[in-house]
């Protein structure tokens, strides 16, 4: 019996999964997330998987990864230091697709040289001023290399990347290498991206697959790519910015394998987001625009993801206003104060108990904070250090830790950092106390609630007249949040144009009297009119209400807790490899080649030329990936316009798609 391994990680959670022959799941574990060293998680998960199926690591034929750390970095700002070789472009254009936002203040040397449309040189690469830029020692931890029309001539981005390389041993990612589509600033944005995740990523893979072999598991690795296919992880280490929404797209891969859905929505809640994507016709819409993720737009092909700030550990807000009050979710993510009492429970319960004796509820109440080990504090000011020095590896309530009003700031840069985190409560305490999860510490739960129901509304009475009451509450508004998600996800990937944005369609008068069965002069009735496919480990508690309340079909599938780590390992490796055929001359049709153009007397000569080494080049990817019995998909998009009662070839582009299931070692 040889088995495969899925391993996800996630905000919270780290997810592990052994799948039988591909057909079937024997085995299924999670461990907390180490976000200091997220390879301590993984470890902690294969462990738990290996130990719940009891199997020995000599069984386990592959082993694959879908990982939110590049999203995150690029959401949070973290990567090396890189600098950006333009090449052909002017100052100016690093205003565009917020491309000197990307550089974040990070060195950029813009020479003359590039490209025409045509693939013709432009003019000369200025290698002086290059050489000039590496001497002077930029400090940097990886290259970026854009020059203009490259994707039609990209000989001067792989003159300038041979040059760094040999000048300084550092790594050079060439935009022409990333994407094959014109818009050289936005594809600028993705090299530079790119250059600032490989040493990140490259350390993340590596102590994977350091842990795998640990554990005595010799089989090849995979990473999931953004639009759900799989790469190899040397591929990974080279290309980075591919695996920017990996853990989504899994998730996506995982729901259309346990369910088989054709049409349907898939929601997938964690600890942190909810995550909407389309299933349309049995595979996921990708987003045409490309991956948009921290701000920045990029030429990589992903999954068309609404993310929103919504899940189990999101934080609940307390709305004082009107004279009923009530709550709101999120978006920031908070330590659940049950996760943290089981932590710290003696210095949790003392400190609540406190609180639950004072008349009066506090503004820090239930608030606790801790420091993450291993994370990097360089750069901090004086008000962040104090803070630090304070807490140290302790866990402290707020109101022993904040003094000042000014040091409230600082304790913000430090949670934006990612070196504290602090507790609240959050629709996993809510589930807790009203019995639906019992996986920390349910009694702390239940005395942050009670404090949180004390506070007083804009009436003057209590929020709440128990913590099972405001527990209520609290998953009733997770209910209506994520209901709203769903709508807005359904109103922007509907065919019709309705004339508003889909989040102000969602909240509509007509559209919530519709879900409410107004019956008056007028009759309204509205419903999501496709399933939905609810995922993440607390879906079952939370989405037969989501469905009741859009009137729609919900399929909660088994396993849905662990769809991520699932769909890590039981998707396809499949590339794309596009090209495009010009027309400089009437007569003369142009073939824009890695070695430079080509040009042929007969189109059909041109078009046959570049599908042959389209279709090298992705099946070589296919198979360095480790895919066994490729398949290739060819695709020609030819535009002409017509002229003088005749169709005149403009320009062609041609795409191919070489995918198979990867190589199972034996066992």
């Amino acid at each position: 019996m040889t088995l495969s391994l899925g391993v996800d990680t996630g905000g919270t959670y780290t997810d592990a999964v052994l799948i039988r022959d591909e057909r079937d799941v024997i085995a299924s574990a999670k461990a907390l997330t180490t976000r200091s060293d997220l390879a301590i998680g993984v470890g902690q998960a294969i462990r738990a998987v290996m130990e719940e199926a009891g199997v020995s690591a000599g069984q386990i034929g592959l082993a694959s990864l879908s990982t939110t750390l590049a999203t995150n970095a690029l959401v949070e700002g973290q990567g090396g230091r890189v600098a950006l070789i333009y090449i052909g472009f002017s100052q100016g254009d690093l205003d565009k697709h917020g491309l000197r936002e990307a550089l974040k203040g990070d060195p950029a040397l813009v020479i003359s040289g590039g490209h025409s449309h045509a693939g013709s040189e432009v003019a000369p690469l200025d290698v002086a001023a290059l050489e000039e830029f590496l001497a002077s020692g930029a400090g940097v931890s990886g290259y970026a290399v854009a020059a203009q029309f490259a994707t039609r001539n990209p000989a001067h981005e792989l003159e300038a990347a041979r040059i760094i390389a040999e000048r300084t041993g550092a790594p050079v990612t060439c935009s022409h290498q990333l994407s094959a589509k014109l818009n050289g600033p936005k594809r600028a944005v993705t090299a530079v991206l790119n250059a600032r995740l490989i040493g990140m990523i490259d350390r993340l893979i590596g102590r994977a697959q350091d842990t795998l072999a640990d554990l005595g598991i010799d089989a090849p690795m995979m990473v999931v790519r953004g639009d759900g296919a799989l790469m190899s992880a040397e591929q990974a280490r080279a290309r980075p910015i591919e695996t920017i929404l990996s853990g989504p797209a899994a998730s996506i891969v995982g729901a259309r394998w346990l369910t088989g859905v054709e049409n349907a929505l898939v929601s997938d809640i964690g600890g942190t987001t909810t995550d909407v994507a389309l299933i349309k016709e049995g595979r996921p819409k990708i987003d045409p625009a490309g991956a948009q993720v921290g701000g920045f737009r990029t030429m990589v092909e992903a999954v068309a993801m609404r993310t929103h700030g919504l899940g189990g550990d999101s934080q609940v807000h307390v709305v004082a206003e009107g004279l009923q009050g009530g709550v709101f979710l999120g978006p920031r993510r908070v330590l659940p104060v049950s996760l943290i009492a089981a932590e710290a429970g003696e210095v949790v319960h003392a400190v609540l108990d406190e609180q639950l004796r004072a008349a009066t509820v506090g503004e820090y109440d239930v608030r606790f904070a801790r420091m993450l080990p291993g994370v990097p504090t360089d750069g901090l000011g004086p008000r962040e250090t104090v803070l630090l020095d304070r807490l140290g590896t302790r866990v402290l309530p707020l109101s022993g830790l904040l003094r000042t009003r000014m040091e409230q700031g600082a304790l913000s840069r430090l949670i934006d950092r990612g070196i504290v985190q602090v507790s609240g409560i959050t629709p996993s305490d809510a589930s807790h106390v009203l019995g639906r999860l019992d996986a920390w510490d349910g009694e702390a739960a239940r005395k942050g609630l009670e404090l949180y129901a004390r506070k007083r509304t804009g009436s003057g009475e209590r929020l709440a007249g128990s913590p099972e009451a405001l527990a209520q509450m609290i998953i009733d508004q997770l209910t209506e949040q994520t209901a709203l998600t769903l709508l807005e996800a359904a109103f922007a990937e509907d065919d019709t144009d309705f004339g508003l944005p889909p989040e102000q369609l969602a909240r509509h008068i007509l559209t919530q009297k519709g879900l409410a069965g107004h019956r008056g002069l007028l009759k309204l009735d509205m419903a999501l009119n496709v399933e939905v496919v609810g995922l993440g480990a607390s879906a079952p508690s939370y989405y037969p209400a989501v469905g009741a309340r859009l009137h729609c079909g919900m399929i909660l599938p088994e396993h849905a807790g662990v769809a991520n780590a699932i769909g890590a390992v039981v998707g396809r490796v499949t590339f794309r490899k596009s090209g495009t055929v010009t027309a400089p001359a009437e007569g003369r049709y142009r073939v824009h080649l890695e070695e430079g153009p080509q040009d042929f007397g007969s189109a059909e000569a041109a078009l046959g030329l570049l599908e042959e080494v389209l279709r090298a080049e992705a099946q070589a990817e296919a198979r360095a990936a480790g895919a066994e019995d490729v398949r290739v998909i060819v695709s020609r998009d030819i535009r002409q316009v017509p002229v003088e009662g005749r169709e005149v070839f403009v320009e062609a582009t041609i795409t191919v798609e070489a995918s198979g299931r990867p190589r199972v070692a034996d066992e």
